[in-house]
């Protein structure tokens, strides 16, 4: 039923996203001391959002078709920071800050998702 409702499919598709990145920041603090170890990020929630909405459909034949591409899930890149001597790429001061980047990502998510609840329960005449 909520999955319908674009606000609730946001919210859990943020909260979808925190999840993922926690894991991803939190490989990187486990391997910070592993020699080679390149760090990793997820591409940012809003261009992820934006690239599984659903495409546009072509209804008649003088519209522009969509392109061949699909949507996938985040892509891992290559954070570009400073290597250390023994090859590792992994900055703790910035994983902490993804960390807390992603805290507040998850926070306003969860803060999202009660508000629609809210809405709908004043909706249809039911105080919180």
């Amino acid at each position: 039923m909520f999955e319908k409702i674009e606000m609730m499919r946001m919210a859990r598709a943020m909260t979808a996203h925190a999840a993922e990145r926690q894991v991803v920041v939190a490989r990187n603090i486990a391997n910070s001391d592993t020699p080679g170890f390149k760090a990793r990020d997820i591409q940012d929630f809003a261009s992820r959002y934006r690239d599984t909405l659903p495409e546009p459909r072509q209804t008649r034949a003088r519209h522009i078709a969509t392109p061949g591409w699909s949507p996938a899930a985040a892509r891992q890149v290559a954070t570009e920071t400073g290597v250390s001597p023994n090859g590792n790429s992994v900055s703790l001061e910035e994983e902490m800050v993804k960390l807390a980047e992603t805290r507040r990502e998850h926070e306003m998510s969860i803060g999202i998702y009660r508000s629609a609840l809210n809405m709908m329960r004043t909706s249809i005449g039911r105080r919180n």
